[in-house]
């Protein structure tokens, strides 16, 4: 079975900021500012209540962004993901159930893996493009450089721990089609509506990225 893939569909930057959203009009203000910096692939995590919302509102109020939803954990919420707008989703990890929701729901799936042996059931399941987490606890761009002969097929998106010094690194690798981030959009920052810094941020990782 080919399952729908993420990778043709990115644009510009290689980048995924990490979203933990807990209001619409803020989430929508947060991503103008992300994709007026050039980031446009954002992912929203199901970290609060009002994730689910917070991505509906993006993805009907954010020309340009293409938004995903990730920590998905259950799998019923491959179909919420989808009734939200979501384009792609994300699990830090993977089963049976979630594997079958994915396949189910029809969107680009990133199942999270830490192993060789976790990557290998996920071909097993069908899927390509696979989320590297959490990739700084487990090895980095190191990890990622071994895995590469072993599976040359696969695409990893690493998340977790990672910061803009790693940005070139990363992405130099063969087997990275993308990365993912927190560090672009800093608490205080969104706290405090400061949008111009977050703009600033996703300037510079987009440099970072296309240099």
């Amino acid at each position: 079975m080919t399952h729908p893939r993420l990778e043709p569909s990115l644009s510009g930057p290689r980048i995924v900021p990490v979203l933990v959203l807990d209001e619409p009009d803020t989430a929508v203000a947060l991503a103008e500012a992300l994709v007026a910096g050039g980031l446009t692939t954002l992912e929203v995590t199901l970290r609060t209540p009002a994730a689910l919302a917070c991505a509906e509102a993006i993805a009907a109020r954010v020309p340009g962004a293409l938004v995903g939803l990730g920590t998905l954990i259950r799998p019923e919420q491959f179909a919420q993901a989808r009734d939200a707008g979501a384009r792609f989703v994300v699990s830090p990890g993977l089963t049976d159930r979630l594997a079958e929701a994915a396949k189910t729901a029809g969107l680009p799936y990133l199942p999270g893996i830490a192993t060789v042996a976790e990557a290998l059931i996920a071909m097993e399941h069908g899927f390509r493009e696979l989320k590297f987490f959490p990739a700084m606890l487990n090895g980095g761009a190191p990890a990622l450089r071994g895995m590469a002969p072993l599976m040359p097929e696969i695409r990893f998106c690493p998340t977790g721990g990672l910061k803009a010094e790693h940005v070139k690194e990363i992405l130099s690798l063969p087997n990275v089609f993308a990365l993912g981030g927190t560090w672009l959009t800093p608490a205080d920052a969104v706290k405090e509506r400061r949008w111009s810094e977050i703009e600033r941020l996703a300037r510079e990782a987009a440099a970072l990225a296309q240099g």
